[in-house]
């Protein structure tokens, strides 16, 4: 009975693996080139469903596609959505993980949206990044009509 407990727990942990979320790098260059031109009057609206299935509205900026590189140098174009997560890393270490979708970037500073549930907001500055990474959380959350 205990072998087949095991058993289960390290097939569970393999599979949980084998489904991780794949993580991309985004030079920071291109991640400013990617942003370049866009501010406020660019944004779009857009619907969200949640989890728990409410409706959520909100503008964002109109990438449908964003350029990362993969593990081994090659061009990615990773859909855009409301699961994607960026991790910004500074000079210092510290990370700060925030949504996508719900940044916004300007000459200076990156912005975003921590929690979709708390709505925590937090600016970092542009010139203390050093590595951006970003992959598909694979959240429950849609992009919808309204």
């Amino acid at each position: 009975m205990i072998k087949t407990i095991y058993c289960l727990i390290g097939t569970f942990g393999i599979i949980l693996l084998l489904n991780s979320c794949t993580t991309y790098h985004i030079p920071v260059e291109s991640f400013r080139q990617q942003f370049e031109g866009l501010d406020s009057s660019t944004y779009v609206y857009v619907v969200t469903r949640t989890p728990w299935g409410e409706k959520e509205k909100y503008k964002t900026f109109p990438i449908e596609y964003v350029r990362c590189v993969d593990k081994d140098g090659n061009s990615i174009n990773l859909k855009n959505g409301p699961s994607l997560e960026i991790r910004f890393t500074d000079s210092n270490n510290r990370k700060s993980v925030f949504y996508f979708d719900r940044i916004s970037v300007n000459d200076t500073v990156v912005t975003g949206i921590q929690s979709r549930i708390l709505w925590i907001r937090k600016t970092i500055p542009i010139n203390t990044i050093k590595k951006i990474e970003i992959q598909d959380g694979r959240k429950k959350y849609k992009y919808v009509n309204e």
